[in-house]
């Protein structure tokens, strides 16, 4: 039988990734005396989509991702959406820098490197729509420095690999960023635990929430399961984010609150190829993010990466997307089905009917033969050999599928943080651009589950992130004073 539940922890975390790490940081320097536990179901912490091999660790700050800014009907450009990303990641910079200053992480190089972003595009039409990407972000002092050129040299000696074997006639432009960066979330994941567990934070590794229920006080109830031992417990906390990633549906599910009704899961596997070469990694140092396709989800973007894990640099391209019923990648295979439910039976539906664009996207990728897919690097990489790429799998993607009053339900390429009516439980569904901006995110979730605190906690909050409750986008003098502090504190690039 499982043990009874003793005095009630102050936190439990649910999932050993980026989103509960950063939390778990904020919360136990806001609230030093707060008891905190965190519970992972694999054997060590950022394993699954935090894990570098399982993202494209761009560092999202808008710089590149073409599908943050749209071109609209009349021929112009929304850099709305690049402007709010690039904010949010601006406030997860200067997290991280406030943690190297104290001590509370090692050597920026360790988890951030400086890497160039360009954004590259062929053909007519998608040179112009370049063109007026760059006149409309280019004075704004968020991407202060964009350059932008369609003269092959001067793009060769951004990214040399991109132009070696492309025809001369082809029409071509891009721009480019030098202070774009390259993020390891697997090691500031274990970085940001390994700091709280020196602090008296407990960790639990193999430890599996069944199930979770509200007591009479109001606190929650957890059966948590030892996979080692195979003992269960029962532990009671005042408060519980869910950022189990892919698992975090059917757990808001179990708990019953009202607020998660509706929602559901449609999850996108992933397909990465992956060089080690060193004399094909020395050819190419940034990060180029193309156009998706047409009727391809934004999650599908092209990109030609640099990555650095653990000091070494590799390239990754991709992604070739997939359909896979689990909603993690050491998930299981009925995690689809097991969603399910009633009330969000409506929403799921309408979402398959209405983006039969994206059926047709997915079942073009899985159909698609190696040479195929192969052909696709070259677009980017003219020169690249197949003998130099091995394939890698990529992590599991739970795109939120939303209740719509009007539509049933609407299929949402973005996070969704759900909490409860009185905020003792909160979870994160959705993915990118999530990692880049958990620091923002965990604000917003801690001023939504503690509104009595929200003031108590502001200077101290302003103390690590000086330009909380600000715009950038508002004070050109203060962007560019946040950004050159920053970038020396991470030894990045302006």
């Amino acid at each position: 039988m499982p043990e009874k539940p003793v005095q009630p922890l102050d936190v439990v975390l649910i999932g050993g990734g980026i989103m509960s790490a950063t939390l778990g940081a904020l919360i136990h320097r806001l609230e030093p005396d707060w008891s905190i536990r965190i519970y992972e179901r694999l054997a060590d912490v950022a394993e699954e989509s935090s894990n570098p091999w399982n993202n494209a660790g761009t560092g999202h700050s808008a710089l590149c991702e073409l599908n943050y800014t749209p071109e609209l009907p009349d021929g112009s450009v929304d850099i709305s959406k690049a402007i709010g990303v690039n904010e949010q990641f601006q406030v997860s910079r200067q997290f991280w820098a406030h943690l190297v200053e104290t001590g509370a992480l090692a050597a920026p190089e360790t988890f951030i490197n400086p890497t160039p972003h360009i954004s590259f595009v062929w053909g007519e039409d998608n040179v112009s729509y370049m063109r007026t990407r760059y006149e409309a972000m280019k004075d704004h002092p968020l991407f202060a420095g964009l350059e932008y050129s369609d003269d092959a040299r001067q793009i060769r000696r951004w990214a040399p690999a991109l132009i070696p074997g492309r025809k001369r006639s082809q029409p071509i432009a891009a721009t480019y960023s030098p202070a774009g960066s390259d993020v390891d979330f697997g090691s500031l994941t274990r970085q940001l635990v390994d700091g709280l567990r020196r602090d008296g934070v407990q960790f639990e590794s193999n430890h599996v929430v069944k199930n979770l229920s509200r007591r009479k006080d109001g606190t929650w109830e957890l059966l948590v399961k030892n996979e080692v031992g195979q003992s269960r417990s029962r532990i009671a906390a005042k408060f519980v984010f869910v950022g189990a990633g892919g698992g975090a549906l059917q757990l808001l599910q179990r708990s019953g609150i009202p607020e998660i009704r509706g929602y559901g899961g449609f999850p996108v596997s992933g397909e990465f190829l992956r060089s080690d070469d060193p004399a094909v990694v020395v050819k190419h140092a940034a990060k180029v993010y193309g156009k998706a396709s047409v009727g391809a989800p934004p999650m599908s973007v092209p990109h030609l990466d640099t990555r650095i894990v653990d000091g070494q640099a590799s390239l990754m391209f991709g992604p070739y997307a997939g359909f896979s019923p689990k909603f993690l990648k050491q998930g299981s295979w009925s995690d689809l089905f097991r969603s399910i439910r009633l009330h969000n039976l409506r929403p799921m539906l309408s979402v398959a009917f209405s983006n039969m664009d994206l059926v047709r996207y997915l079942v073009g990728q899985l159909l698609a033969s190696r040479s195929r897919k192969f052909a696709a690097l070259r677009d980017f990489m003219p020169s690249a050999q197949p003998g130099d790429w091995h394939r890698i799998t990529a992590g599991q993607r739970v795109q939120v599928i939303k209740p719509d009053r009007e539509r049933g339900g609407v299929l949402q390429f973005g996070t969704e943080v759900i909490t409860s009516a009185d905020g003792s439980i909160a979870g994160l569904l959705g993915a990118s651009p999530g990692a880049s901006t958990a620091v923002p995110i965990m604000l917003g979730l801690l001023e939504r589950c503690f509104p009595d605190r929200r003031d108590h906690w502001a200077d101290a909050i302003r103390g690590m992130v000086p330009t909380y409750g600000k715009r950038l986008s508002d004070d050109p003098a203060l962007a560019d004073e946040t950004l050159t502090r920053t970038a020396a504190t991470l030894h990045l690039h302006r």
